[in-house]
């Protein structure tokens, strides 16, 4: 029961800091429409980290 508590703390503390980023960024005027450019590129940042490109290549190789 500890971990779940703690786990939602957690989770509560990462929603309210990025609504206090987003809120900082656009102000509230334009909460809503920053709110979802910021969750796009979280989520394009999550899913970029998540693709990383294979290590099957030598450091010193260029790309083409």
């Amino acid at each position: 029961m500890s971990l779940l508590r703690g786990l939602f703390w957690l989770v509560l503390f990462v929603f309210f800091t990025f609504c206090f980023i987003v809120l900082f960024e656009y102000g509230t005027h334009d909460f809503t429409t920053g709110f979802k450019k910021e969750a796009e590129r979280v989520k394009d940042f999550v899913v970029q980290a998540a693709n990383k490109p294979s290590a099957d290549k030598s450091p010193g190789e260029k790309k083409k």
